[in-house]
């Protein structure tokens, strides 16, 4: 299958967020991650970047927070 790797840029590095995510939607600052037979988790951050080959989404939480929920 063709899951994403959700990572986010925090304090000059990358750290996997979630795994294999297949949905990925994004309302205005809020972007909201589905997994199979799993509720959406949300995250106040921007799409940085997407690679498709590697199926990877990179994200920058705003505000540089902390409370990123699962």
């Amino acid at each position: 299958m063709c899951q994403a790797k959700i990572l986010l840029q925090r304090d000059g590095g990358r750290e996997v967020w979630m795994e294999d995510v297949t949905h990925l939607r994004v309302e205005g600052d809020v972007i909201w991650l589905t997994r199979l037979f799993e509720s959406p988790t949300t995250v106040q951050a921007r799409i940085l970047e997407a690679d498709f080959l590697e199926h990877t989404v990179l994200l920058i939480p705003i505000n540089n927070e902390d409370e990123v929920h699962g």
